[in-house]
């Protein structure tokens, strides 16, 4: 049977797969993302908690809010780095395989490289912000009255 149609339709029929693709992975790295900054926020929210009467101690002894803060979020900051740095050297060995998938981009493309390191970066500062804040918070007798 033949089936007539335009250039258009045609075009428009095979992109569909493509188009699909590129929404799954997309979508697949937002869930990413976002399993990445509950992880990062959960392990220092423990951390931190776990850490309670040391910075209660810290404080008492004339430590500021501020060296708290840099204290946990250099606790989940740097392990986030490091877990960066791996994932865009196994990044730069995969390129190749994912070639096929590119369109229009390059797979070494240095402003997609920056841009993922600023964001994940970015998720992983925020995410060891918020229990870093909490713990600046923190009364020393408070803390120190429960040993």
């Amino acid at each position: 049977m033949l089936v007539v149609s335009t250039v258009a339709e045609r075009f428009a029929r095979q992109g569909v797969q493509t188009r699909f693709q590129a929404l799954m992975l997309g979508g697949f790295a937002l869930l990413a993302a976002l399993l990445a900054a509950v992880g990062i926020y959960g392990v220092v929210s423990h951390l931190a908690v776990r850490r309670t009467h040391e910075i209660g101690a810290r404080m008492a002894l004339g430590a500021e809010a501020r060296d708290v803060r840099r204290l946990v979020i250099g606790q989940g900051f740097k392990p986030a780095l490091i877990g960066l740095a791996i994932g865009l050297v196994a990044t730069l060995a995969l390129a190749r395989l994912m070639r096929a998938l590119l369109f229009g981009v390059s797979p070494l493309d240095p402003l997609t490289f920056a841009a993922v390191a600023l964001l994940v970066s970015g998720v992983a500062l925020t995410a060891s912000y918020l229990p870093a804040r909490r713990a600046a918070k923190t009364d020393p007798m408070i803390s120190l009255r429960h040993e």
